[in-house]
């Protein structure tokens, strides 16, 4: 097992924790997320004796946004190892959403030491297809609202309704609106390029840990489909369909979310 690395203070990414369970569940946000996209998720966990702990990524800092460093891929896998070492917990789950699914893949194909099960949630082994065209496609689909100069709020206003169901709930909707547009342009624009090559396909059958791959039925992002065959190449891994929810499914059905990732702790962790 490879121990976690030590850490100052000073090196810790910003975070919020609830609970004090032996069990740290550590919650990664995606590319226009945050801590706060985890509001919901920290009382729920904390509840039921897990140790609940949202972090931003370097380049997201709550509440102010201050400059926190550049969210390369290196940059939020070292972020994650020191915050658990931080936290010292016996066992360590990753849930990750996104972006930060990708991150917890990440992590455990590096180096899987210290992590105990895992929670992928609307996410992929892999960025588009090994051509390159979907990718730079994609990239600039979302940086196109900045580049016109509308802001991280028009990103937000543009993106966020692509991004969830039919008939989402409004009040949802907005607070997703919200928080992408609180993250930095600068921030937004490096954590698109530090995903853009990533690819752990190779490394999934190589995950030894409990695995929940958790889609969305109306995922256009990260697809059904797409999810069930992450699951199939995972050994032992589960795959759950949300119903009624899109990408971000954490935020329109929080209930739905949560209590899926609490029923697979519960069973794979007891």
């Amino acid at each position: 097992m490879t121990p976690l690395p030590a850490c100052l203070p000073a090196c810790l990414p910003a975070y919020t924790e609830a609970g004090q369970g032996d069990t740290a569940v550590l919650l990664l946000h995606g590319i226009g997320g945050g801590q706060a996209i985890w509001a919901a998720a920290l009382p729920v966990l904390a509840s039921a004796g897990y140790h609940a702990v949202a972090l931003d990524f370097p380049g997201y800092a709550a509440p102010l946004n201050t400059s926190t460093g550049t969210p390369t891929l290196d940059a939020m896998v070292q972020a994650v190892r020191t915050l658990l070492a931080h936290i010292g917990a016996r066992r360590n789950v990753l849930v990750g959403h996104s972006m930060g699914g990708m991150v917890a893949q990440e992590v455990v194909a590096r180096s899987p030491g210290g992590i105990d099960a895992l929670v992928l949630a609307c996410t992929s082994a892999a960025f588009g297809k090994s051509d390159g065209a979907w990718q730079a496609r994609f990239v600039a689909e979302r940086l196109a609202p900045l580049d016109a100069g509308l802001g991280m709020a028009g990103v937000a206003h543009k993106l966020v309704p692509t991004m969830v169901a039919p008939g989402a709930d409004a009040a949802a909707q907005a607070f997703a609106v919200r928080v992408m547009s609180q993250v930095p342009q600068a921030t937004y624009r490096s954590a698109l390029q530090a995903i853009v090559a990533f690819d752990r396909r190779a490394n999934l059958a190589h995950i030894k840990v409990p695995t929940l791959c958790l889609a969305a039925a109306h995922d256009r992002t990260a697809p059904p489909d797409v999810m069930q065959r992450m699951a199939q190449r995972i050994p032992g891994a589960e795959y759950q369909c949300l119903q009624n929810a899109g990408h971000i499914a954490n935020v329109e059905q929080p209930a739905a979310f949560d209590a899926a990732v609490l029923s697979f702790l519960q069973r794979r962790l007891a």
